[in-house]
């Protein structure tokens, strides 16, 4: 016969029970409460910190004039009668499109040329294997430390000996002066990755270097030459110096440079057609990121881990 238990027995069991039964719920809310300070709240403070900046350019893209300055009767993170005249104008009252048009042959071009040069630097710094290429490799990054500042001023006297002033052109040609270095040496590290013993057996059925870069190295190297071509896009986008110094026609010059010099008159400035002209040539570079990502952190992950 079982034996009955007696009611403080029974009080005891139904606690420990009940505190057993409690128990996930508590740690699942401490659990909860754990990521929300450790990981969301952080998370959610960067992206706003990082968005704040586009939303501030889109609201004042639309944003009337006699809103941006008084602020006393309208908020200033807020668009109480939105207009697309900012946008207008730009569109239609300057050479914007233009602009555009410029910056995307120019950054595509110097994208293409370096990653060429720094193909072949690569590729022959981590497998060819000569006698000093660690060294060669690094002077190659180093050069990346040198500011375009110091640059700019005995490649503004190529540019001038050689008839390239106001062409943008010279922009394509000066631009892999700081693209090849910092290209060079994310490629030879992704190339690092790249088991060697694939082009030897390559070499042993009679394939040339040349043959072994294009139809081995290349197609594994795709994430690799992504992330270079993402870099050398964005920063092409973006340079500013060599593209003040070397462009004087305004319907030559860059949105970078175009958008400071061209809408601001004096000491007025337009702020509705500035924040829409870099609103808008932002947009090419974030979609390009957006499709690109994951190649691009893959690819910065096995560059700096070798």
């Amino acid at each position: 016969m079982t034996e009955q238990l007696a009611p403080s027995s029974v009080a005891e069991v139904e606690a420990i029970a009940g505190s057993t039964r409690d128990e996930p719920e508590r740690l699942s809310w401490d659990s909860r409460a754990k990521k929300l300070v450790t990981i969301y709240l952080p998370l959610g403070l960067f992206v706003i910190t990082l968005l704040f900046p586009f939303y501030w350019m889109a609201i004042t893209a639309i944003k009337p004039d006699y809103e941006m300055y008084d602020y006393a009767k309208y908020s200033p993170f807020w668009v109480h009668s939105p207009t697309l005249a900012n946008i207008d104008k730009l569109l239609f009252q300057t050479e914007y499109p233009q602009w555009l048009m410029i910056t995307m042959a120019v950054a595509t071009g110097a994208t293409f040329l370096s990653i060429f040069a720094s193909v072949l630097a690569a590729y022959a710094i981590e497998r060819l294997r000569f006698k000093g290429a660690q060294h060669v490799g690094l002077a190659i990054y180093l050069a990346y430390l040198v500011p375009p500042t110091i640059l700019f001023i005995p490649l503004a006297t190529m540019v001038f000996q050689f008839g390239l002033f106001d062409n943008p052109i010279a922009l394509v040609l000066t631009y892999p002066t700081f693209l090849v270095p910092f290209c060079t040496w994310l490629l030879i590290g992704y190339f690092k990755s790249i088991p060697y013993e694939l082009e030897e057996c390559a070499l042993i059925d009679g394939a040339s270097r040349l043959q072994i870069l294009r139809r081995i190295t290349l197609p594994l190297a795709v994430p690799g030459l992504i992330s270079a071509g993402i870099f050398a896009f964005t920063l092409s986008w973006n340079e500013f110096i060599y593209a003040l110094a070397f462009i004087q026609s305004t319907e030559k010059k860059t949105v970078p440079v175009a958008i400071l010099t061209e809408l601001v008159t004096g000491d007025v400035y337009q702020w509705g057609s500035l924040m829409a002209g870099s609103l808008l040539g932002s947009v090419p570079v974030a979609l390009i990121y957006s499709f690109f990502v994951e190649y691009y952190v893959s690819s910065m992950t096995g560059a700096v881990k070798e």
